[in-house]
């Protein structure tokens, strides 16, 4: 046999072992797919809370996690990583295995607002990030020191607009939604003030508790138990109504800015190109847990409606987010270098 027949037949040879073992792959994709998913979880959970210890996000993540938890029978571990705003944290996740087991509590203030804010982040949002579940929907809550001349929103206004006016107002960050409702009041209301940002809303709380700040713009959850203990005072709720959890405080529409409505959501969020089997079934578990009675009632005590939408529309509401927050950033003037 000539070396070109020879040749001609052990590339024939070739092709079919080559077609061969892909009709073995197609038929039996093997523990790369499905057998993980499957199995999911196996291990323990990493939930990046990209926050501090004692802020908003921190409440509800250790609520959630413990839940997920039991129903998995594997620990949720929360993982407090704060830092520029949610972005280093919220930068592990994006970086993370695509695996299941590193997840991310988000605040929409990292999510759709910073993007108009930094010039440059690590990541981007729709590209690095595979929406889950938003988990719950907060109305804010504009609080202050016991201290402070001014107990109603009227009062505060007109505090405000004193021509020796000298307010300071903090909130969990540069950019965050608390700050952002802050900056919204100002336009609407001619309120002098200037704002203090912090590294998350568990520190703003303690030095407007401790008089260093007079106001603070933060989640109900976050602001509840120092109200109630009295170490703060209630001015109003930047939401359109009043929160469940909190009825007899009224709206900042009830206090004379009709129209005024500014609520925040948190959701988890897994790595972009984590398998499609391992997202639902995380979205299915997180669905019938915020279906609870319990969760909700709990979620409810601390000025929050639990959500549970679908990936599709969290990542829906993502993206009309982020036009919603890039028009209200750049009417402010906001920036971060």
């Amino acid at each position: 046999m000539d070396p070109d027949t020879q040749r001609c037949g052990r590339g024939r040879r070739l092709a079919l072992a080559a077609s061969l073992l892909s009709a073995l792959l197609l038929a039996n994709p093997g523990p790369a797919s499905a057998q993980p998913a499957a199995r999911y979880p196996d291990k323990p959970i990493r939930l990046i809370v990209p926050f501090a210890v004692g802020g908003t996000s921190d409440v509800f993540a250790r609520l959630v996690g413990q839940k997920l938890s039991t129903a998995f029978g594997q620990q949720v571990v929360v993982e407090n990583r704060p830092g520029a705003n949610g972005n280093i944290g919220t930068d592990i996740v994006a970086k993370a295995e695509p695996d299941g087991y590193t997840l991310l509590f988000a605040a929409d203030g990292t999510m759709v607002i910073n993007p108009s804010l930094y010039e440059k982040l690590p990541f981007n949002v729709e590209r690095d990030l595979a929406p889950v579940s938003r988990v719950v929907l907060v109305p804010l809550i504009i609080v202050a020191n016991p201290q402070l001349k001014a107990s109603t929103l009227s009062e505060l206004v007109a505090l405000g607009r004193r021509a020796d006016a000298d307010l300071d107002f903090s909130s969990a960050g540069l950019g965050s939604t608390g700050h952002l409702a802050g900056e919204l009041l100002k336009s609407r209301t001619g309120i002098r003030m200037s704002h203090v940002a912090y590294k998350g809303g568990g520190q703003a709380v303690t030095d407007v508790v401790g008089g260093q700040v007079p106001l603070l713009v933060t989640a109900l959850a976050t602001a509840d138990p120092f109200i109630k203990s009295g170490k703060l005072k209630a001015i109003a709720m930047t939401s359109g109504k009043r929160a469940a959890g909190a009825p007899d405080i009224p709206t900042v529409a009830e206090g004379g800015v009709p129209g005024f409505d500014v609520s925040s959501w948190y959701g988890i969020l897994a790595p972009a190109r984590t398998p499609a089997p391992v997202i639902d079934k995380l979205h299915a578990e997180l669905a019938r847990i915020l279906q609870a009675d319990d969760v909700r009632r709990r979620f409810q005590e601390l000025g929050g409606e639990p959500i549970g939408d679908t990936p599709q529309a969290f990542a829906g509401v993502i993206k009309e987010d982020l036009a919603k927050w890039a028009r209200i950033v750049k009417d402010a003037g906001i920036s971060v270098q």
